[in-house]
Parts: structure tokens; C-alpha cells; sequence
């Protein structure tokens, strides 16, 4: 990612201090998103009269994902103010585990753990063959997690759609009511 930023010309700062800056935007974004345009004093961030206009349509503002896995800053920042989260194929006991500490983070700042949205990022890359029977199961184990979608990415022959009419026509039927 580093790389990206440097031919993009973007400042890349440390990891640290990313997080500051996402935790203040989240701030900024649902301030400015209740109609707040009250003067907002960050670390990174100091704007006078942050405004929005239009303001989003979405009511009481539009979704927020975060994706990631880390225990202490991610799944609080999701806890305290995302709609949905986003995590990875990285093992069952390890997704458990990190909807576990979701739950802990949601009930230590008295948020409903079920207003959250569970999602799974799962990457198709390299696959010359979709392996329907083992996606499938894996839906079936992820949703027993209490993942509620799951989002394919990096489809491999997207423009021949080869992969996403398989999808459509042998995936999604299967997992639909999970």
C-alpha cells in the first residue's frame, strides 16, 4: 500500500497515527451527517464549520463499513461507530474469536451487538475453477459464526462472466436463506 501512496504522491504516516486520523473522520463524518456543524477540534483535523451540503440521503446517514480484524482499535472503532463489519477467510476459531471480541467491545460501550452487520471479504483470486460445494459449505459455517453476507472479490475472468453466472445460478440459490 505504500507504494501506491508514494506514486500517488499521498502521504503514507504510520500505522498509528492512520488509525487517529480514520477514528477522527469517523467523528467528523457522523457529527457533520446529524446536520452538527459545530466547529471540530482533532488531533489531525481542525475545521471551523464542517459542512455537508447536499447532506446524504441515507437516514441517519449512510452505511459505514469497516473492514479488519484487530482486536483492540478495528473491532472497537466497528463497535462504536460502523453499521457493518468486514473480516477475512482466516479460520473459524479465528473469526469466532474476533465476533467474540466484537461482542465484548459492543457490550463494554452498550451497543447492540446485532446492530451490526457481519460480513466476509472473500477474495476469488487464482481461482481458474469455481469450487461450488466447498464455497457452499463454507457459507454454511461462516453463517453458524453469525457472518450474515458474504462479499466476493477479485472474481478472475470477470469479463467473460463465466464465473459470475456460476455464481448466480449455483452459488447463490444454495446459500440465499442462510
Amino acid at each position: 500500500m505504500n507504494g501506491e501512496a508514494v506514486g500517488l504522491g499521498l502521504p503514507f504516516p504510520p500505522l498509528k497515527e492512520r488509525f487517529e486520523r480514520l477514528e477522527e473522520t469517523l467523528q467528523l463524518a457522523k457529527q457533520v451527517w446529524s446536520g452538527n456543524y459545530a466547529p471540530f477540534q482533532g488531533k489531525h483535523y481542525q475545521l471551523e464549520e464542517p459542512l455537508i451540503s447536499p447532506q446524504p440521503l441515507s437516514k441517519p446517514h449512510p452505511p459505514i463499513l469497516i473492514g479488519g480484524a484487530g482486536e483492540q482499535k478495528t473491532l472497537r472503532m466497528v463497535a462504536q461507530y460502523a453499521d457493518a463489519c468486514n473480516l477475512f477467510p482466516m479460520g473459524n476459531d479465528v473469526i469466532a474469536q474476533k465476533l467474540n471480541v466484537l461482542k465484548e467491545h459492543c457490550a463494554a460501550l452498550g451497543r447492540d451487538y446485532n446492530e451490526i452487520e457481519r460480513t466476509l471479504l472473500l477474495p476469488l483470486t487464482g481461482s481458474r475453477q469455481l469450487d461450488i460445494p466447498a464455497m457452499i459449505q463454507n457459507c454454511q459455517e461462516w453463517a453458524a459464526l453469525g457472518i450474515q453476507h458474504v462479499i466476493l472479490s477479485d472474481i478472475p475472468e470477470l469479463h467473460t462472466l463465466r464465473h459470475l453466472e456460476t455464481v448466480a445460478r449455483d452459488l447463490i440459490p444454495a446459500v440465499r436463506d442462510l
